[in-house]
């Protein structure tokens, strides 16, 4: 089960629930802090300060919020093993994704050919202006590559593409991520967007075995 929800729905866990028909007890969403951290789900616990969480039991949803940020959701359907990562720009610069990435090869034997990725509705190119101190940090952790791009004495920065490229670099083949063609900050009216109005408000990616 895979899903990205719009302002409609959000993160309510009543209104995931309903749409996902998985009791809300077992919904589960971390402590997000903008870090690199990756949190393995093994069994019930508190959630974490996490930016990502990785599990291989069944029945449960992980899912992450974001209003602009990256929500991106793995699954190695061989191996049984699914991810949920949220990435801003500074999970990005610290390579949240390829961390997670690690952890399923590592704890769960994942294959980076066998991992799906799909990366949802985020602010893109378009509308992500940003100074050179976070420039500087995301093409550390990337290299170089056509998420970026110069305009208007400004740089611009696509963090969807940002972390597909580092996907692609730790062996996951191009076809196996989709990117939403979706920019949050275009569209206030169907999307969160914290650039646009500073909401408080998130939507959200589930991901899920059963």
């Amino acid at each position: 089960m895979v899903f990205f929800t719009d302002r409609e729905i959000g993160v309510r866990r009543t209104a995931v629930a309903r749409v996902s028909s998985v009791p809300e007890e077992r919904i589960f969403m971390p402590l997000q802090r903008h870090t690199d951290r990756v949190f393995v789900l093994d069994g019930p616990c508190r959630p974490p300060e996490a930016d990502a969480v990785v599990t291989g039991r069944r029945g449960l949803l992980l899912g992450v919020q974001v209003a602009d940020c990256v929500p991106i959701l793995l699954a190695d359907p061989v191996r049984g093993v699914v991810g949920a990562v949220h990435a801003g720009w500074r999970g990005t610069a610290g390579g949240i994704l390829r961390k997670t990435l690690q952890v399923m090869a590592d704890g769960f034997s994942a294959g980076f050919d066998d991992i799906l990725i799909a990366l949802g509705p985020s602010i893109r190119g378009c509308c992500y202006s940003v100074g050179e101190d976070t420039l500087r940090a995301v093409a550390a952790a990337t290299g170089e590559g056509d998420y970026v791009s110069f305009r208007d004495g400004r740089a611009w920065i696509d963090l969807a593409e940002a972390n597909r490229a580092q996907a692609v670099s730790m062996g996951v083949p191009e076809e196996n991520l989709w990117i939403s063609g979706i920019c949050t900050c275009c569209n206030p009216g169907r999307f969160h967007s914290y650039r646009c109005s500073q909401t408080k408000e998130r939507q959200g990616g589930f991901i899920g075995l059963k």
